[in-house]
C-alpha cells in the first residue's frame, strides 16, 4: 500500500511515521509512505496557496492551481493496479468507520490523501478531483494532517504483513469478526492486584468457556 499526503506542512508528518507499527512496516516494504508540498506546485511568485474567498467571510481558502496541479502530477507518476481515489480530510466529510478502513485497504493499492487548512479548499478541487470527504469526527481541527495521520495508521494496520499476526487486527474494536462492536475486557498478570482479580473463567484454560465469557462481554 503506498499513501500520498498532499500538505503545506510535511513536517509534521516526520515523527509519526518513524515510529512503532508504521516505522516497521515501511522497513518491511509493506507500506510507503510519500509526502507532497503543495506550496510547490504552486505558481504564485511568493508561493502563495491561498486566498480571500469570494463573497466575503473570514479566513482564507485553498486556490484551485497548485491542488490541481499537484494531484494531477501524482497521478501522472503513481503505477498503480487500478484506480487511485483522492480523499479530502475535512470536517464536512462522511464519518471514517472500521468498515470504510477495511475498503480502502482491500480495494486500493494507492490512496491520495488531501490535507486541508484554512477555511477549506476551492469547490471546483472538490467537483473535480476530489473521490472522498472523509471525517474522523463532528469536531474542528487546525488542518487535515492529523486526519491523514489516522487514515495512514488504520488503513495500515489491515495491510498483510505489516503487524505481526494478522489475526490481531481480526478480533479487534468493530471487527467484522466482533460484529462491529467494541473488544472485550483484556487482563494480564499477576492475577491480583491491588485487591482486584481476574476473572476466575480466564484462568482456567477452557477456551469455549472464555470465548462464551468474551462473546457475552462485548461492548
Amino acid at each position: 500500500m503506498k499513501f500520498h499526503i498532499l500538505t503545506i506542512f510535511p513536517e509534521m508528518f516526520k515523527g509519526f511515521l518513524n515510529e512503532s507499527i508504521l516505522k516497521k512496516a515501511q522497513g518491511k516494504g509493506v507500506i510507503e509512505i510519500k509526502l507532497h508540498d503543495i506550496r510547490k506546485y504552486s505558481k504564485d511568485k511568493h508561493k502563495k496557496v491561498d486566498d480571500t474567498p469570494y463573497g466575503g467571510g473570514a479566513g482564507m481558502v485553498f486556490t484551485p492551481q497548485p491542488l490541481f496541479d499537484c494531484i494531477e502530477h501524482v497521478k501522472s507518476k503513481a503505477k498503480a493496479r487500478g484506480d487511485i481515489p483522492v480523499i479530502y480530510l475535512t470536517p464536512g466529510g462522511k464519518r471514517l468507520t472500521q468498515t470504510q478502513v477495511e475498503r480502502f485497504a482491500k480495494k486500493y493499492d494507492q490512496l491520495i490523501l488531501l490535507c486541508g487548512h484554512y477555511e477549506g479548499i476551492d469547490q471546483r478541487v472538490i467537483d473535480s478531483l476530489v473521490d472522498v470527504e472523509l471525517s474522523i469526527g463532528d469536531y474542528v481541527l487546525s488542518g487535515g494532517e492529523v486526519p491523514a495521520m489516522v487514515v495512514v495508521d488504520a488503513v495500515s494496520r489491515l495491510v498483510p504483513g505489516a503487524i505481526g499476526k494478522e489475526e490481531s487486527h481480526q478480533e479487534e474494536s468493530f471487527s467484522k469478526k466482533l460484529g462491529r462492536k467494541k473488544e472485550y475486557p483484556h487482563y494480564t498478570k499477576p492475577a491480583e492486584f491491588r485487591g482486584m482479580e481476574v476473572p476466575e473463567v480466564l484462568l482456567g484454560g477452557n477456551h469455549a468457556e472464555i470465548e462464551r465469557w468474551r462473546r457475552k462481554h462485548l461492548r
